[in-house]
């Protein structure tokens, strides 16, 4: 497996008048309207496996905010980044919201179900959090969840060696505690830009 990054929980210079702001007493409450993603039809049910060989379905974060990502464990490059960054994004968030970030869970689901068995989906995810659940199942499992987030991957060129990527979606989603889609978390600009995102919608 690829080595793996540990997300610092140190707050950056730069994300921490942000912080600041969302600590701040009496701070007024603002107005985002409406979330970029309300009456989107991404996500719903599914049956999978965590890294222990427990059935885990939807409905089980019920009442949770969850973080959703599709990605795989021996992906190189973009996986690792992608979830480095929602992990310190969602740890700052942390910070200086606990009892809001602990409505919080954080989810992978692989899309390369042929490689990443329990134990690897175990590995990669406890090298990011203890929070972040990992999950794979069988490839008409892992496909009907894709199928319902609208995630797109297909298998790429097999090399002499046996080895191969995953062309995919990588779009960290944000939902609400009734399984609601309300936005995409920005990783792209960094893990400060995902704590402001958190921060608008997460109550």
């Amino acid at each position: 497996m690829n080595r793996i990054a540990m997300p610092s929980r140190k707050l950056t210079a730069f994300a921490l008048p942000a912080l600041l702001m969302l600590s701040a007493c009496g701070e007024a409450e603002v107005d985002y309207g409406e979330p970029p993603l309300a009456g989107a039809t991404i996500g719903g049910p599914f049956e999978l496996t965590n890294s222990v060989g427990e059935t885990v379905r939807w409905a089980d974060f019920a009442g949770q905010y969850r973080i959703v990502y599709f990605g795989y464990a021996y992906c190189p490059d973009v996986c690792p980044t992608d979830v480095q960054r929602t992990i310190q994004g969602l740890n700052q968030f942390a910070e200086a919201k606990p009892e809001l970030a602990a409505k919080i869970t954080p989810v992978f689901i692989t899309i390369d179900p042929e490689r990443d068995t329990q134990e690897v989906v175990g590995e990669f995810a406890a090298a990011f959090s203890e929070d972040l659940i990992g999950l794979t199942g069988t490839p008409e499992q892992i496909a009907a969840a894709a199928d319902a987030f609208k995630v797109f991957y297909s298998k790429g060129e097999v090399t002499e060696n046996g080895g191969y990527l995953m062309n995919h979606s990588d779009i960290s989603y944000l939902f609400g505690p009734d399984g609601e889609p309300l936005a995409t978390l920005p990783k792209d600009e960094g893990a400060d830009a995902v704590t402001a995102e958190l921060a608008k919608w997460v109550n």
